[in-house]
């Protein structure tokens, strides 16, 4: 019985072996050194000790402890991120036929473009925590935002992400906000672009495509998607501005779908819960569903009523 076993694990590993070999997606093992999902997943978490210290970081420390903490963490995040740079830049060197040297001049150049961003990242943060203890009559206190509200994680993840994905580089950003997707049901494309003090109230099934651009103080809940008229097109859609621009101190309530690239979202609009758009709408108008017709039985006589 065990002989017969172990022919057939080395006949199926052969198999399985075969049709890597035959359906190879990348197109030589020099170009399949891909970014590790894990370390990035421990970048992420760097990063959230290093932007909100206090909450995920040693706590209690004066402020010469807590440079040279922030140092190693900084130094920890940079050795990781230069690491995965420099394989998701190879993986992508046959298109672009960079030497070793150049690719890792380039992910030298990157680390140091990102780290400076970080300041900024830091401060629009605080605006998108800001936002959430403002709307949100539940928060206790933005220590309860930071610590539990899967929006913040969401946006903090993507807003790191959406700064790689401005610099071109491939694979990373998208890892990144899947993960954040994957904890938070959240789904925000690194490519779009989302102004300050952005706030999704419960967040659960939120949908953000690409080229969505949103503006400041904009207010969205569960269920919402802002996404693309239709996809048919494939990759020749690639590139085209497919999603809805969202202008500033718009509200959008529950299970609305916003779609379409030329569709306009105008300042000041407020959008009903399940509504369906794929065109623009002026600033300052109220978007609703007519009352749909409810109706009542009585379990006693069967009776009907309708109520609006």
């Amino acid at each position: 019985m065990q002989e017969t076993f172990e022919k057939q694990l080395r006949d199926l590993v052969g198999e399985i072996t075969d049709k890597h070999s035959r359906f190879r997606y990348c197109t030589s093992k020099e170009s399949c050194a891909l970014p590790n999902r894990n370390t990035i997943i421990s970048i992420i978490n760097d990063f959230r000790v290093l932007l909100f210290p206090d909450y995920f970081g040693k706590q209690n420390l004066d402020n010469t402890s807590m440079q040279y903490y922030m140092g190693n963490v900084m130094l920890d995040i940079h050795d990781k991120l230069y690491g995965q740079l420099v394989c998701a830049l190879k993986h992508q060197s046959l298109k672009t036929n960079g030497s070793p040297e150049d690719i890792e001049k380039q992910a030298a150049r990157i680390c140091c473009e990102f780290f400076s961003k970080v300041p900024a990242v830091m401060e629009i943060l605080e605006t998108d925590v800001q936002a959430a203890f403002d709307g949100d009559p539940a928060a206790g206190d933005k220590d309860e935002i930071i610590f539990s509200y899967p929006g913040v994680f969401a946006l903090f993840v993507y807003r790191l992400a959406h700064e790689l994905y401005l610099m071109k580089v491939p694979l990373i950003p998208r890892i990144m906000t899947e993960y954040a997707h994957s904890r938070t049901g959240i789904d925000i494309n690194p490519g779009a672009t989302i102004g300050k003090y952005f706030f999704m109230d419960h967040g659960t099934g939120i949908v953000i495509g690409e080229t969505s651009v949103i503006g400041d103080y904009v207010t969205i809940y569960q269920g919402v998607t802002i996404g693309a008229l239709s996809t048919r097109g494939g990759q020749q859609l690639r590139g085209s501005k497919r999603h809805p621009t969202i202008e500033d101190n718009v509200v959008i309530y529950s299970g609305a779908s916003i779609l379409g690239g030329e569709t306009v979202i105008g300042r000041g609009v407020v959008i009903g819960s399940n509504v369906f758009i794929t065109k623009s709408v002026p600033p300052g108008t109220r978007v609703s569903l007519k009352n749909q017709e409810l109706l009542f039985q009585d379990r006693k006589t069967q009776e009907f009523k309708s109520e609006f």
